[in-house]
């Protein structure tokens, strides 16, 4: 690669996306399945009552628990966190989710506490690899474990047509 490829000179601060859409972890997964809806999005990071990043929840993760009851963390695999933000759901199957969750259920209950999280100033080819081996779709950028913003594959595919 020659030296002006931006994935060798530029940092996760420079693309990532600012305004990220997160959800705080004690909402009923009630109140989170309308959210999504209401905002079109398939999923969002968590965070706790100090605004913290502590995990990501979506649509999946709400069909796991309708279907199951309370999820098993110890049997998520790595193709778990790799599909659930970019899963295209219709507004049908999105409205039916509202009649099948437990009110109880609050979306700590099943988010999933991994978090793929880099630094502001973490370079995009170590973004891109972590990507990869993680067969992730999404990074969240922290700072101090405060949401900063997250890129996406498809942020990294804009920039390598620069």
């Amino acid at each position: 690669m020659s030296n002006d490829n931006p994935l060798l000179t530029m940092t996760a601060e420079q693309i990532m996306c600012q305004k990220v859409i997160t959800v705080p972890s004690d909402w009923s997964v009630d109140r989170l399945a309308r959210f999504l809806t209401d905002k079109a999005i398939s999923g969002a990071p968590v965070v706790n009552n100090a605004g913290q990043l502590i995990g990501v929840v979506s649509f999946s993760d709400i069909v796991r628990q309708a279907g199951s009851g309370l999820v098993d963390l110890a049997k998520r695999d790595d193709s778990f966190y790799s599909t659930m933000m970019d899963e295209t759901l219709s507004p049908e199957d999105q409205r039916s989710f509202h009649d099948i969750v437990d009110q109880s259920v609050m979306v700590n209950d099943i988010m999933t506490p991994m978090v793929f999280e880099v630094s502001p100033d973490t370079p995009l080819m170590q973004v891109a690899e972590a990507m990869v081996k993680g067969r992730i779709h999404r990074v969240m950028v922290t700072k101090d474990r405060s949401l900063k913003g997250v890129i996406s594959a498809l942020d990294l595919l804009k920039v390598m047509t620069l």
